[in-house]
């Protein structure tokens, strides 16, 4: 018997063996008992190198993102790899896609690679009730191995959460909107997720202070995001407004496309603001104003909570990183 057989019976990793072995605080106790129950019933004795495991001897994190090709997924995942890299950790890249089934999939098929950790990149892994039985998988993963999630929040043991407070950030802008005289605001997204929700829902807070309501809630789709939304907005009739609010920057530079195509003057005639300080933001003419989520930040975070974790150290559950408008030519303010 090894801890390699104890792992297995146990259905955790090796590292989270180890961490048990050390007494280490980042395990749950639940899972602490079922390891010693196995290693009980097996007369299992230690080695030093089965406890030196869980202190940073296999480093290897497993990476999910919805999908690598979207620019925000991709900085992350470069930033990550990256980082780790250097602090002398192997990463594992999945791409789940955005579904339900395939987000829970790719986090056991990280588990089967007995990772030390699993970092979960965007909000489609968090649920807007943090004690939603949808991510239970979520909580059952860190069950064995520590998660940590990057613009998302999952209440539960052994999870930790670096969060862009993106309902205040887009408060703020449309507050800003608001006062530059912008009355009729239209609010792009592309997909539904628990960081969307929370921009609409600071969009909306904001014009109700003033009695007034958003002019719509486009969800534009996902491919070829920038002509797409072009052509979405083309075909509206009677479109009629005077500001609008892109959930990322690929939909923000759709409306400028539009803007132009229908002889608008952006900020004159439209006032557009993005999302996520893309370099599609700067690629633009005139360059997008656009919200900073604070991306680097939130992995930076996400990176210092993996080192305190796995050297048994505590990490915070919950950490916010505040967003800011960055102001370019698509504003008038």
């Amino acid at each position: 018997m090894n801890i390699y057989d104890v792992a297995e019976l146990a259905g955790v990793s090796i590292a989270t063996v180890s961490r048990v072995l050390n007494d280490s605080p980042n395990v749950a106790e639940k899972t602490k008992q079922r390891v010693r129950e196995v290693m009980e019933e097996h007369s299992y004795v230690p080695s030093g190198f089965s406890r030196g495991l869980g202190l940073n001897a296999l480093k290897t994190i497993g990476l999910i993102c919805p999908d690598a090709a979207d620019d925000y997924m991709a900085k992350a995942v470069a930033y990550l790899e990256h980082s780790l890299r250097d602090y002398g950790y192997d990463c594992i890249l999945c791409c789940s896609g955005y579904a339900y089934e395939d987000c829970q999939i790719a986090v056991s098929a990280l588990l089967r690679r007995r990772v030390d950790a699993l970092v979960l990149i965007g909000s489609v892994y968090a649920d807007d009730d943090p004690d939603s039985e949808q991510v239970n998988y979520i909580r059952e993963a860190a069950r064995q191995t520590p998660v940590f999630l990057i613009n998302g929040y999952v209440r539960g043991e052994n999870i930790y959460c670096a969060v862009c407070d993106d309902y205040d950030a887009s408060y703020s802008a449309v507050k800003e909107m608001l006062a530059a005289g912008r009355r009729k605001i239209l609010f792009l997204t592309d997909v539904h997720t628990v960081s969307t929700n929370l921009k609409r829902k600071g969009c909306e807070a904001a014009l109700a202070e003033e009695g007034l309501a958003l002019q719509g809630d486009l969800n534009v789709g996902l491919s070829n995001q920038i002509n797409q939304t072009r052509d979405y907005l083309l075909k509206l009739r009677g479109l009629d407004v005077d500001g609008i609010f892109a959930a990322n920057d690929a939909l923000a530079a759709g409306a400028l496309k539009y803007a132009k195509r229908r002889g608008l003057a952006v900020p004159g005639d439209l006032t557009i603001i993005g999302y996520n300080n893309s370099e599609l933001s700067v690629c633009c003419d005139p360059e997008l104003s656009t919200i900073d989520g604070r991306e680097s930040r939130l992995c930076q975070i996400a990176i210092d909570s993996i080192k305190l974790c796995l050297s048994g150290r505590a990490a915070s559950a919950r950490v916010f990183a505040k967003g800011y408008l960055i102001r370019r030519g698509t504003t008038e303010f």
